[in-house]
């Protein structure tokens, strides 16, 4: 069978990761190997070493990397049965190169990659020789479990990139220490915005004052948007019980990515009692022989449900339930990243149920919404997915038809938004397919955001219906949406997107007043108070300190407007406006002028213009 080859990117990229384990293995004979491939911003590889590895290690495998690309070694793909690549393996002593070669089925063969003395089990493909590796380089090393599982050793993963130029690479470096200067997880300590504290829990955001502002700007302009399109506003519990989730199919479909079910307590103390193993209990909560709870994985079900306790007429349709309701999935701890991703999020969450002929005009409408969103916030750089359904695997429900009136429906309405659009077969919910906004970030890093799914299939699992013109019970659709995807990644990408400067109308604290001495700290205390009758948020600086060093902490915190306050200001009821973004005094305001500028920049949510 022959592999499709790689793109010429990623084949430069996996043949660094090659080079990059071929050095290892120079420096560390003892090394054993896992897997190395090319990623979307560059390579990794992941090794079981006996030391941790430092950065001085790194400079020594870049340069045993330099001599192997200097050797020009060719790439070559050989063809292994699975036997020998067995015996091979053994001899070399490198065991999860065992295990991954049973990962690969018996339909497919088994092919080595060698280049020099290297031999590594790989699909391919490869440049022609390693002297075709131009420009590299090490970035980081960090723990990577086996397999993703944190039930497994822990090896060491050697991160790195390549690019075909030196000045390619050059620039991506520069975005690195672009992204690192605008790491949210760095600029929310420093500007107070969330906590994560194992002591509650890994991946479970704590919404500071100051990031709970952020978080209720973002909720207040969607929410204007909401009410303008019909929305209704719910809220559901952040428990179910768990026969809810085996009707919707989330419990088993989704059940690797859920916090582990609650047992009913008489149910739990009748298993104990007849010393059940965890085993027979694990079985039975399967099997629906007992019942528990779930943190809920998804809002749907529950949304399902307030549907379903009113009966709807046609007349009643398109009905829109809007929520902003936390829920909760077992995330493996190795890919928790601060905000992005995380174990209890928010989602700005909606569910429509509306007839089939009133499907279209309700994508559309989730589909400016989306447009809206970005436009207000800057994001531009973004593309489109069409996620369908793979026929070949088994973790979709539902019927053929019913998944291609879905996908027929998401494709016309995409083409109506004239914008460019990938279909990515697998990509779609386990219950019907879905467009997702892919928004990438400042180093070039993509992350999924927005979503729009069109379900035909709970409505069909749950039994829901409503009365139609002919007076006899139908079928709804459902549109599952949530434009910003989860605030806490939202808000998390949103803080690298304005590197913490974020435009007047979302930032924390807006205006900053810096009187020159204590004399004039009654003065700017009045003001303070008008500021804040106008729903500015503003603060005092009243300490005794030079106005260098007020204007300087107040640039820390990224404070869009500093208002100086000196004796002349005092005499004219006026202010000195320093602007965060020039970095210098744009002039003396009427303070009454001064107020008109900032609310109108806020109720406009004006993006900053540099």
């Amino acid at each position: 069978m022959t592999r499709p080859r790689m793109s010429p990117l990623e084949e430069l990229r996996h043949s660094a990761a090659h080079v990059m384990a071929t050095a290892v293995l120079r420096l560390f004979p003892e090394a054993k190997l896992d897997i190395g491939p090319p990623t979307e911003t560059g390579f990794y590889y992941d090794f079981d070493l006996n030391q941790q590895l430092t950065r001085e290690d790194l400079d020594a495998i870049e340069t045993e990397m330099r001599r192997i690309i200097d050797e020009d070694q060719r790439f070559e793909c050989i063809p292994v049965g699975r036997e020998e690549a067995l015996t091979f393996f053994k001899e070399s002593n490198q065991p999860y190169k065992i295990e991954r070669l049973s990962d690969i089925s018996e339909s497919e063969s088994a092919t080595y990659y060698r280049n020099g003395e290297f031999i590594d089990l790989c699909a391919g493909t490869h440049l022609a020789s390693t002297g075709q590796i131009k420009a590299f380089k090490l970035l980081s090393i960090a723990g990577a479990y086996y397999k993703g599982n944190e039930q497994n050793k822990q090896l060491q993963r050697i991160y790195g990139t390549a690019f075909p130029s030196h000045k390619a690479l050059k620039h991506y470096l520069q975005k690195i220490e672009e992204a690192k200067k605008r790491d949210h997880r760095k600029l929310g300590k420093e500007l107070a915005l969330f906590h994560i504290d194992d002591t509650v829990g890994q991946g479970l955001v704590l919404w500071t004052p100051k990031g709970a502002i952020i978080r209720q700007e973002l909720q207040t302009f969607i929410l204007t948007y909401l009410q303008r399109q019909g929305y209704q506003q719910v809220f559901t519990p952040h428990v179910g019980k768990l026969d809810l989730y085996r009707t919707s199919g989330h419990f088993p479909y989704y059940k690797e990515s859920q916090f582990s079910p609650m047992v009913d307590k008489e149910a739990l103390q009748a298993l104990a009692s007849a010393d059940t193993s965890c085993a027979v209990l694990c079985n039975q909560l399967d099997q629906g022989a007992i019942e528990g709870y779930l943190l809920k994985p998804m809002n749907c079900p529950l949304h399902i449900k307030i549907f379903d306790s009113q009966l709807a007429s046609y007349r009643d349709l398109p009905i829109r339930l809007a929520e902003f309701g936390t829920v909760y999935r077992w995330e493996q701890s190795g890919e928790l990243n601060g905000m992005t991703r995380v174990r209890g999020f928010t989602q700005d969450d909606a569910h429509i149920f509306c007839a089939e002929d009133q499907l279209n005009a309700e994508i559309m409408r989730c589909l400016d919404l989306v447009k809206q969103i970005f436009a207000t916030l800057g994001i531009k750089e973004y593309r489109v997915r069409i996620g369908l359904c793979d026929p070949d695997a088994s973790k979709y429900i539902g019927g053929t038809q019913a998944w291609d009136k879905a996908e027929n429906a998401l494709r016309e309405a995409t083409k109506a938004l004239d914008v460019a659009y990938t279909e990515e077969p697998g990509e779609a919910a386990f219950y019907g397919p879905k467009i997702d906004f892919v928004v990438k970030d400042v180093i070039g890093r993509e992350w999924q955001l927005g979503t729009i799914q069109v379900d035909y299939n709970l409505p069909e699992r749950f039994d829901l219906s409503y009365t139609g013109s002919d007076n006899r019970p139908h079928r709804p659709v459902m549109i599952h949406r949530a434009p910003f995807g989860s605030l806490e990644r939202f808000c998390g990408l949103l803080i690298e997107h304005f590197g913490g400067n974020f435009p007047t109308w979302l930032a924390p604290e807006q205006v900053r007043l810096l009187p020159l001495n204590d004399d004039l700290n009654a003065y700017a205390t009045s003001l303070l108070d008008q500021i804040k009758e106008k729903n500015v948020r503003a603060s005092l600086d009243d300490h005794s300190e030079k106005l260098g060093a007020k204007i300087r902490r107040a640039e820390t915190d990224k404070i869009p407007y500093m208002l100086i306050l000196g004796p002349k200001e005092q005499a004219a009821h006026s202010v000195s406006v320093r602007s965060r973004i020039n970095k210098k005094n744009e002039g003396t305001y009427l303070f009454d002028t001064f107020i008109k500028k900032i609310t109108a920049e806020i109720a406009q949510r004006t993006l900053p213009s540099a």
